[in-house]
């Protein structure tokens, strides 16, 4: 790509802009009262899941929430201070934050803020490395400040942010595409295998089973039989292996990198050399094996759209359909689905940390269709599985592409 030639200037943040903390005043923090209302309430762990722009929240203040805090204008760049460093998104809507988390606003004839969030990601290592503290990462306001920003003039940054950006607009319009096939999917397994609205249903009979009356010729089977393999690594360590966690190798997934439908915290993983791999895994991880947190959340679920070589770590189960039964793709939504979810939750046990083990797991009930529908729902979730599989990789590859281009255009070269 050709180099946008530019003249520099070196800069601190509030030079640019606006920069404060955001507001969090009332003690304690999560008073109840506080909560529940129709403000968005943005914190560190949103900003980290977001992409360029901040729309999701998984809090709302109420009006007394509103009022020991601040509203934040669409188009502010939240910039977390604890906790996780240094993470960066754009307010998509209005919204509040709190104080671990500052907000910069631009002055519209000195920066663009999607210029300034870039130029933050690469500086994102410098920060985390002078904010790690003892019992956590914290970075004041004041070393924010330190760091300089050497800016180009406004038409050059407006140019190099939306090359950028045009990459982080295709994989937010594949992202949507994702929920929109998710839904789908979790939508036609309720019609289906909880209404039983499924094609011919009109003319079914319905008889008693252990989970409930059923459609005569479906059958409630254990995930025992319906399984050729259940992986469960709890309990070892590189160190009973005669090793350690590496630099680089394999990666060594835990419950902590998996939400339902989706591998995270990618960056925290740990990896594994070849040889430890080869003791640590005496049976590979396959494309379609269901990886299944056991605890911490339990029930979690993501379903391997490929071979990429995995190590089975802390609390993580994987387990591999037979296909004789049921398709990987069936079985992953029977296990998501708000039933399999309670199947789930009334095998585990434990008081302060629930959780299930494996023999539990073997015994826990999922419906099976007769094979007319086994073979429709199959199809139609496989399919889905797919284009899941697709849309995240394409998304790999967009992020991939541009993290390598963030450099080179905010240097100039």
């Amino acid at each position: 790509m050709k180099a946008l030639a530019r003249p520099t200037k070196t800069t601190r943040l509030d030079e640019l802009g606006f920069v404060s903390r955001g507001r969090s005043r009332h003690r304690p923090r999560y008073d109840a009262s506080l909560y529940g209302g129709e403000y968005p309430f943005f914190q560190t762990g949103d900003i980290k899941a977001a992409n360029l722009y901040l729309t999701e929240y998984s809090q709302t203040y109420s009006e007394a929430g509103l009022v020991q805090s601040k509203m934040w204008d669409k188009g502010t760049l939240c910039i977390t201070i604890a906790a996780n460093i240094a993470e960066t998104a754009i307010l998509g809507i209005p919204g509040c934050f709190p104080d671990s988390v500052v907000g910069f606003v631009p002055d519209p004839e000195k920066a663009d803020v999607r210029f300034i969030k870039y130029y933050i990601d690469i500086l994102k290592i410098g920060m985390q490395s002078i904010s790690r503290g003892t019992t956590q990462d914290n970075m004041s306001v004041e070393k924010l400040m330190s760091f300089d920003f050497n800016v180009p003039d406004l038409p050059t940054q407006r140019k190099i942010a939306g090359i950028l950006s045009a990459y982080d607009d295709l994989i937010a319009n594949n992202l949507r595409r994702i929920k929109i096939l998710e839904k789908m999917a979790q939508s036609l397994y309720r019609e289906w295998f909880v209404n039983f609205r499924f094609p011919g249903h009109e003319s079914a009979k319905f008889v008693d089973s252990a989970i409930g009356q059923i459609p005569k010729g479906w059958e409630v089977k254990t995930l025992d039989e319906l399984t050729e393999v259940i992986l469960d690594c709890r309990g070892k360590t590189p160190k009973k292996l005669g090793g350690d966690w590496s630099d680089e190798g394999i990666v060594a997934l835990s419950a902590l990198n998996v939400k339902t439908g989706h591998l995270i915290k990618m960056d925290q993983a740990k990896t594994l050399s070849e040889e430890l791999y080869s003791k640590w895994m005496k049976t590979p991880l396959k494309r379609h094996d269901i990886l299944l947190t056991s605890e911490a959340p339990l029930g979690e679920c993501y379903l391997l759209p490929d071979d990429t070589r995995y190590c089975l770590s802390q609390r993580l189960f994987a387990l591999r359909a037979n296909p004789k039964m049921i398709s990987a793709a069936l079985l992953f939504y029977s296990l998501i689905s708000q039933q399999g979810q309670a199947r789930l939750q009334n095998r585990a046990t434990g008081t302060t940390v629930r959780g299930i083990r494996q023999a539990a797991l073997r015994e826990v009930e999922i419906l099976v269709p007769h094979q007319k529908i086994r073979e429709l729902a199959g199809a139609f979730f496989d399919g889905t599985a797919a284009q899941l599989a697709n849309l995240q990789r394409r998304n790999q590859i967009l992020r991939r592409t541009r993290d390598l281009l963030l450099p080179k255009l905010l240097s100039g070269g």
